[in-house]
């Protein structure tokens, strides 16, 4: 047996408190992933798309090498997950996350973790450089976040084995925070990251957060303004970064053992995150809102549907009726005259009775008056049209038999009724209770 010791963990699952916004998230998500009635497949049987809402919110911390972005993630997490260094310690994309057990997880797995961002496959190369790790640390709010450790930048001849800008803007797109952290120790200005969050911020602006990292590095309290200025003034000088309200905290890893007189807003940080948190709460409860009345609409339009295509198939079917009825009967009428016309009024009357034999004879009559008043050499051609318009009224009543709409059964109207009802009376019920609950955490009570 190895004599390595096992990693230690934070703290372990079993003491960890589950938090109002993370009870939330998991029972908004379980409402859409539910095997049996969950909204997911009910949407999908009536052929709506809809996606389960993330039980995380996604940072993205992005920068040049070495600018503490592995460092705050393990202070967050508070357990060591990231190895830190001045060298380029992080050369992939990793993806830290909370769960039942410490655990590291390669490519491959970690797309199937995080099947949303399968998309990644399409950047060549980056599949060898994508990992995971996973913790059960709780942590502030670390069991609703997925941190995501992007590679250390820098310019000149550094190679990438994918293309990392495409790759990194990509990841920035899709995730709910950007935190850009700039170090004051020379590497701040690096071409490459202005470059990608020039870009990041004509698409998702409202998202990135800038950082001053390793403030307490940067000496004394002039020559922190002094690098604060050059990276504002570098900022503005691209048009797409040059922007109101500029922000750059100032953050570094508090540690008893060097204090500093610099000022640390690392807490903002955090305050950031459960900001986000909040309000991916109230998104995640109100898009559950959306997609139940998306699903009830839906019915009620299928429903409505399934009504006016009852009301077609009926008229469709007596047009078909109709015209089978006339094709068959006037052939029959026709030789049924020549037929009864053979026969006297007294046999007729001893055949079938004297009400039919009276009424036979009137139509026999009426069809030889018409036949007698055809001239003769012109009779075979008006049996020929005769016969031709029959089999047109046979041919329309075979057309309007197929043109009936596809109504549903009595199983589906009730399948779809008996959805309407769960989502109404169940799930809608259940997110007004999640939204009191949620406002209970935040809000006086005097105010609800």
């Amino acid at each position: 047996m190895s004599g390595r010791k096992p990693r230690s963990v934070a703290n372990p699952l079993e003491s960890a408190i589950t938090t109002p916004s993370e009870r939330i998230l998991k029972e908004c998500h379980s409402l859409y992933v539910d095997s049996e009635n969950g909204l997911v497949k009910i949407a999908g049987s009536l052929g709506v798309r809809l996606l389960p809402p993330r039980k995380k919110i996604i940072v993205m911390i992005m920068g040049n090498h070495s600018a503490g972005k592995s460092s705050f993630i393990n202070w967050y997490v508070e357990e060591h997950i990231q190895t830190t260094g001045v060298a380029i310690e992080t050369q992939g994309f990793t993806f830290i996350t909370s769960g039942r057990k410490r655990e590291s997880l390669t490519g491959n797995a970690t797309l199937h973790l995080y099947p949303h961002f399968r998309p990644l496959l399409d950047f060549k190369g980056v599949m060898d450089y994508l990992c995971a790790e996973i913790s059960t640390s709780k942590q502030k709010k670390f069991s609703l976040v997925t941190f995501v450790d992007t590679p250390g930048l820098v310019d000149g001849d550094m190679i990438y084995p994918f293309n990392v800008n495409n790759a990194i803007t990509w990841l920035g797109e899709q995730s709910d925070l950007i935190f850009v952290f700039f170090d004051p120790m020379g590497q701040a200005l690096c071409k490459r990251t202005l470059d990608i969050v020039e870009k990041l911020s004509e698409k998702c602006g409202d998202k990135l957060m800038f950082y001053l990292s390793k403030a307490d590095e940067a000496g004394r309290e002039t020559d922190r303004q002094r690098v604060m200025m050059q990276i504002v003034q570098e900022l503005c000088r691209r048009p797409g970064l040059n922007k109101c309200g500029f922000e750059m905290p100032t953050i570094y890893i508090p540690n008893p053992q060097k204090p500093s007189r610099c000022v640390n807003q690392i807490d903002s940080v955090c305050q950031t995150i459960e900001k986000t948190i909040n309000q991916a709460v109230q998104r995640t409860l109100d898009q559950l809102e959306k997609d139940c009345d998306l699903i009830c609409s839906t019915i009620q339009s299928k429903l409505q549907q399934d009504r006016a295509d009852a009301v077609y198939n009926r008229s469709v079917r007596l047009h078909s009726f109709l015209c089978g009825a006339l094709g068959v009967l006037l052939p029959v009428l026709f030789i049924l005259s020549f037929i009864v016309n053979t026969f006297s009024r007294e046999q007729l009357a001893d055949l079938c009775g004297e009400g039919p034999a009276q009424t036979l004879s009137v139509v026999s009559g009426i069809v030889l008056f018409f036949w007698d008043w055809i001239p003769e050499d012109g009779q075979v051609v008006c049996v020929i049209i005769f016969g031709a318009f029959c089999y047109l009224l046979l041919h329309l009543a075979k057309y309007f038999s197929g043109r009936g709409n596809k109504t549903l059964t009595k199983k589906e109207k009730r399948t779809m009724a008996e959805y309407s009802d769960y989502v109404q009376d169940v799930v809608k019920s259940k997110k007004g209770k999640l939204y009191d609950w949620y406002l209970q955490q935040c809000a006086a009570e005097c105010d609800l």
